[in-house]
């Protein structure tokens, strides 16, 4: 009886061992993805040309991510700003010196779920990954 609780421990062990690495690696893949994103969305919608970030631009932004294998639906983005202007619409750019703000967040979808084996508890099903920034916007009107 010890040496068959022995085997299911070690078995359970050495799943833990083989896979965890690659699930870990998979998270951080996914939330250097996200970050990748949120800095170039501020980079472009905070450009002199823009001063925005609009429903046409996180449309691509979702394109993008979902060619990495993130479900478009999941994404979430919020669009704020330091003053009390909108900054996702196109009509009103933000003035140079406003600050643009961005969060995207993305679920875990039972990513670490293997972590249960050794008794770790994973993150809750509302847990989500988040890719956030803020850039000051430098749109000039002319």
């Amino acid at each position: 009886m010890k040496q068959l609780l022995v085997f299911v421990l070690f078995a359970a062990m050495m799943c833990w061992l083989m896979f965890s690495p690659i699930y870990k690696h998979v998270l951080i893949i996914r939330q250097g993805l996200l970050q990748q994103e949120a800095d170039y969305l501020l980079e472009v919608g905070a450009s002199g040309k823009y001063g925005y970030i609009d429903g046409a631009m996180i449309a691509d932004s979702r394109q993008r991510l979902s060619e990495y294998g993130f479900v478009e639906s999941k994404l979430r983005y919020e669009v704020s700003t330091t003053s009390v202007d909108a900054g996702d619409d196109a009509a009103f750019p933000l003035p140079r010196g406003t600050g643009i703000k961005l969060v995207i967040t993305y679920p875990y979808e039972q990513l670490l779920q293997i972590d249960k084996l050794i008794g770790i508890t994973p993150h809750s099903s509302e847990a989500r990954m988040v890719g956030r920034g803020m850039k000051m916007s430098e749109y000039v009107a002319e």
